[in-house]
């Protein structure tokens, strides 16, 4: 077994301390507003985010950001790092973004398997409020893990997260949520190829949906998750 893998596994499991689990991208406001109330009705929701925004747009963007932290080109780091920052729609899920991307920056560079990557503090560092994605590749370029592994596994983790929350607030039981991960999961490969090779024009985030679950959150009464 190479290290690369382990420590993709690493950027992966649920005890990451960058605070993922407390945020839902919506999806608790869907299940408040009725419109997830089922595991079919939860699988389309995800499923149709994990489509239509993340491998459209978070997904390629991700793929970008690997190539540049490979290629040293910080340049295009901080562009595509400004690019992802601005495609938030709503105030909670940009904010969520920004802290998941601090808490990450700050653990990579205690650790001195990501230290020891020349340059790799420096350059992380340099970035002006580093995304998620942001400081999420450019571990995975420090560690040499090729980008179609790195890719799928990032989505996996996103996916996990969703359908963790949707188990706490549709709620559905643990079987449920594994056959989610099962049905959804079968998507990723296929998704993470396409995201590799989307032209820049094509990239598109445009899931209004997403972004009025998100808003309506915001002022939500009642509820579990900070986005």
């Amino acid at each position: 077994m190479s290290l690369a893998l382990i420590r993709l596994l690493q950027l992966t499991t649920p005890a990451l301390p960058v605070g993922a689990y407390t945020y839902s991208q919506g999806l608790e406001w869907a299940a408040e507003s009725g419109r997830v109330t089922t595991e079919d009705e939860a699988a389309q929701w995800i499923g149709d985010v994990l489509r239509e925004s993340l491998a459209r747009f978070e997904a390629p963007l991700a793929a970008a950001l690997h190539s540049a932290w490979r290629a040293g080109d910080d340049a295009r780091l901080a562009q595509l790092n400004e690019d992802f920052l601005a495609s938030r729609e709503t105030r909670e899920l940009r904010a969520e973004t920004v802290q998941m991307g601090y808490s990450l920056t700050r653990l990579l560079t205690t650790l001195d398997a990501f230290a020891a990557c020349p340059g790799a503090v420096p350059r992380l560092q340099a970035i002006d409020t580093p995304a998620f994605p942001t400081a999420w590749m450019a571990a995975a370029a420090a560690w040499s893990i090729p980008l179609d592994q790195a890719l799928p596994a990032y989505l996996w983790a996103w996916l996990e997260n969703q359908v963790t929350a949707a188990i706490k607030v549709v709620p559905l039981g643990q079987s449920a949520g594994q056959r989610l991960l099962a049905t959804l999961g079968a998507r990723i490969p296929a998704l993470a190829a396409r995201a590799q090779t989307l032209p820049e024009a094509e990239w598109s985030n445009f899931t209004p949906g997403l972004a009025l679950a998100s808003s309506q959150h915001e002022t939500q009464y009642s509820r579990l998750f900070r986005s």
